[in-house]
């Protein structure tokens, strides 16, 4: 890695403190070019009336379809996982300790995520996702590969920002989920745009806004108010009141959780004051469901273009089989490996297909607790860590010695690590069957950010 550090672009560390106006600035800038991205259409594309194949994630990997983000965050949280994992799995050895260590590592992430940004973008433009190739054509389809792949670049230089402290916060990446969720959220609520639903006799316009659907039901149409107030309630189309209600419940129990923590009461051998250290419930925050849904979108995206490209094959229908659903004729997952690991989308569903949704509870609860627990070898949040820290502070267990300090931090931090993966995918799971605006994953990142950059 080496050599190629030297060419991989980053930003320099700080060397001098950065006030907190100063550091309010350089977060607005960030939020702007992700904004301006957003915006920004893609050249050389044609215009698809097909299926986002992303629709579901776009929340979650901080992307716009048809833009300079189209990819998101989704390069850079990929690198992240396969560092982590060949990291926990002691394929690479690495001490976040030591200078070196930290750079070679922190250089393999943004290759591998540059290369995978490659990799995606070519994917994308080989499927025909924005436009068939012979239509399109090879310069405009090596434009697209470009485009993508720079915009990516800049995605990691704007999280490097934030990583190394020239913004509020430590993740550039979870300000963009944040930021992606929030908008989904008020749009959904206040969305002023029209769809027809329902066929023939039965069909009506509705406006997409659940509280806008409300109010007009309520106010314009006098020759069905009662129609209009259960529709804009209950109706599975499009955003409903009772889906603002479920955001509102899932953000208010995050919260209240947020709050768990188990405080440890260190001595220090310099003075006779007594101080705590505290371990919270989500001791690894967000990154588990983060990391989750990285590997998920992958094997996602991978599952649409063998159902496109090789339709009716054996290995394209054990990834999954496809059907459109919706108000835009999204493909959504009817059977397979995908279906599985996908979450119903009610209450209903999950009770009239318990095998579905056993197997997904098992799949989220499961893999949110193991990228929980390896997540903190590789982070240096581990106990090991925290115990070195605390001894170069003079700090210890009160009434005990640095091994019986390790030994406690370790007990902790592994059971918060455990218990706060497997939270976090039963969060998730509780929002997605209650029906949630933006999915329970991105509630729960959108609350845990907002109150790490609160504290």
């Amino acid at each position: 890695m080496r050599p190629a550090i030297q060419v991989i672009p980053e930003v320099e560390t700080p060397v001098q403190t950065i006030t907190q106006e100063t550091k309010q600035i350089w977060t607005a800038i960030v939020i702007l070019v992700y904004l301006l991205c957003c915006q920004i259409p893609l050249y050389g594309m044609i215009k698809s009336t097909e299926s986002d194949p992303f629709y579901w994630m776009r929340v979650i990997l901080a992307s716009n379809r048809g833009s300079l983000m189209e990819l998101g965050i989704s390069p850079l949280v990929t690198s992240s996982m396969i560092m982590q994992l060949l990291a926990g799995a002691k394929l690479i050895k690495v001490d976040q300790n030591v200078r070196e260590d930290k750079e070679l590592f922190d250089g393999a992430q943004k290759l591998i995520g540059i290369f995978i940004a490659f990799g995606q973008a070519f994917a994308y433009t080989w499927s025909g996702m924005y436009g068939d190739l012979n239509e399109i054509g090879a310069g405009n389809a090596i434009l697209i590969v470009i485009q993508l792949t720079g915009a990516s670049i800049i995605t990691i230089l704007l999280d490097d920002m934030m990583t190394k402290g020239y913004g509020i916060g430590n993740s550039g990446t979870s300000l963009f989920i944040a930021i992606n969720m929030a908008e989904t959220v008020l749009w959904s609520c206040f969305s002023p745009l029209s769809y027809k639903t329902g066929r023939g006799e039965t069909e009506s316009e509705q406006y997409e806004g659940a509280f806008v659907e409300l109010i007009y039901g309520v106010i314009f149409r006098s020759n069905n108010r009662l129609g209009s107030l259960q529709d804009s309630f209950f109706r599975q189309s499009l955003p409903n009141i009772n889906s603002v209600f479920a955001t509102v419940l899932i953000f208010l129990v995050v919260i209240y959780f947020q709050g768990f923590r188990v405080s440890v009461v260190l001595a220090n051998n310099k003075t006779s004051s007594l101080t705590s250290y505290p371990v919270r419930l989500f001791y690894t925050s967000n990154i588990p469901i983060i990391l989750q849904t990285a590997l998920v979108s992958n094997m996602y995206f991978f599952a649409q273009m063998l159902f496109r490209n090789f339709k009716g094959s054996m290995l394209a229908r054990f990834f999954g089989d496809w059907q459109e659903a919706g108000y835009q004729g999204q493909l959504v997952p009817v059977g397979g490996l995908i279906y599985y690991i996908t979450s119903p989308r009610s209450l209903l569903e999950a009770l009239s297909d318990p095998i579905h949704a056993i197997i997904y509870i098992l799949f989220v609860v499961g893999t949110c607790a193991l990228f929980s627990r390896t997540w903190i070898d590789v982070s240096g949040q581990g106990p090991r860590e925290v115990a070195n820290n605390l001894k170069e502070q003079g700090m210890f267990l009160k009434g005990g010695t640095n091994e019986s300090t390790y030994k406690k931090l370790k007990f902790l931090i592994m059971t918060a690590a455990t218990l706060g993966g497997m939270c976090i995918g039963c969060l998730t799971i509780v929002a997605d069957f209650l029906g949630a605006i933006g999915s329970g994953t991105g509630i729960l990142l959108t609350v845990n950010i907002i109150y790490s950059l609160y504290e």
